[in-house]
């Protein structure tokens, strides 16, 4: 029997979970489904710079599983860009962190009109 999988602390959903390419005239068949906590990998990582430590301290889970996590993420984004495909953000292991919540800067940046 396969141990549980240990529940991951994310900050907060992402206020915007779908995207794609533009001026494509019918929907993109072919999806690409990230986590939350994939998201949440990158967003820490890349977006706050954080190490593989600080990041699997935030999140309550080994550095080995954020390394993982954000390896699959990165091959995700890799293949949306890659092959022009829809990437949606969903479901995962997660609970929204009360800690995360305080200190949360995963509020969307909307500089647009």
């Amino acid at each position: 029997m396969p141990r549980p999988r240990k529940w991951r602390n994310v900050c907060c959903l992402p206020e915007a979970n779908r995207f794609g390419p533009l001026g494509r005239n019918k929907p993109c068949e072919e999806k690409v489904i990230m986590t939350v906590d994939e998201y949440e990998t990158i967003r820490l990582m890349d977006q706050e710079g954080m190490t593989q430590e600080e990041c699997a301290e935030r999140m309550g889970v080994a550095r080995t599983t954020v390394q993982s996590i954000y390896n699959t993420a990165r091959k995700k984004i890799a293949e949306v860009l890659v092959f022009g495909l829809e990437l949606n953000i969903e479901g995962g292991e997660i609970r929204l962190s009360e800690e995360g919540q305080r200190k949360c800067s995963c509020r969307v940046k909307n500089d647009c009109p």
